[in-house]
């Protein structure tokens, strides 16, 4: 049962989601924050509990992301499928690196680029005139570690979630190279549509990974098709560096962004995109005129 964060008038509450309905916990369970936290004997427990409480449709339901409570930036990893590192090459404003990555590459992006899974995605073509998708599975360290060898590294995973990189191009490419601006505008990364427990995703390695825009399908991929597994980047990453319980990792996009398409396509004003990722859930977002600047 994944685990959902569900709006209520009490604030968000924490659901546990069963085909198309979801039990909704009482708020004195706390947050999906606060079970991430508490490890596998909270997770125990909510299972446990969602066997009593009331049930409702999930289309009566308003989800929000099943996160809101971050320790530090988002992580994330670039250039982890190597068609899309091809599909790029000589599209990065001169900024190409002059060889394929033999290691993973990282960097953040803030908090309050998060949005629920259903939410709009702001938009102002003030702050950019580049808007890009980049469907990714997102996983969630479920307690803390550091220097983890990869054989052990899934073991510290709490979860499995979709999300959108959105990111600004012209941004991206303005500042030195450094990826952190183009990757920060606040309420541009729709999170969720909930969190599913390692322990209900058997082979993240065959995940199925998907982008629409418009009704358009532009990305579809495998996680297998990545450069550096799930475990390789938790691995790298953590390498002398401490990983928190609850700190969200994204894990690279597969070919197809608007950037590399000749001529390139970005996103505007009402689009919808829809990002899916095979047992994982759907996110459905679109692009809604906000004033950001």
């Amino acid at each position: 049962m994944p685990l959902a964060s569900v709006r209520t008038g009490q604030g968000p509450c924490v659901g546990l989601v069963r085909h198309d309905e979801v039990a909704v916990l009482s708020p004195d369970w706390g947050t999906v924050d606060d079970v991430v936290r508490g490890g596998p004997a909270a997770l125990d427990r909510v299972r446990e509990a969602a066997g009593k409480a009331p049930t409702v449709a999930l289309s009566q339901v308003r989800l929000d992301a099943p996160l809101r409570r971050f320790n530090r930036d988002i992580l994330c990893t670039g250039w982890n499928y190597r068609d899309h590192f091809e599909e790029s090459r000589g599209r990065r404003d001169g900024q190409d690196p002059p060889a394929e990555p033999t290691r993973p590459t990282f960097f953040t992006k803030g908090p309050d680029t998060v949005v629920g899974p259903y939410d709009d995605i702001a938009y102002d073509p003030r702050i950019s005139a580049r808007w890009d998708y980049e469907a990714e599975v997102a996983l969630v360290i479920g307690a803390d570690c550091r220097s983890v060898d990869e054989a052990d590294a899934l073991s510290y995973v709490f979860g499995y979630c979709v999300a959108n990189d959105v990111s600004q191009r012209d941004l991206q490419r303005a500042h030195g190279g450094q990826w952190l601006k183009g990757k920060s505008i606040d309420a541009t990364m729709p999170l969720g549509p909930w969190l599913t427990p390692a322990d209900e995703v058997p082979d993240p390695a065959g995940l199925r990974i998907q982008c629409e825009v418009n009704g358009e399908l532009r990305q579809d991929a495998s996680t297998a098709q990545m450069a550096f597994p799930f475990a390789r980047i938790i691995a790298e990453l953590s390498w002398g560096m401490t990983l928190r319980a609850g700190d969200v990792l994204l894990t690279g996009t597969p070919s197809g962004i608007g950037n590399a398409r000749q001529p390139p396509v970005f996103l505007n004003q009402g689009d919808l995109v829809v990002t899916r990722v095979t047992g994982l859930g759907e996110l459905r977002n679109r692009l809604a005129l906000t004033r950001l600047s």
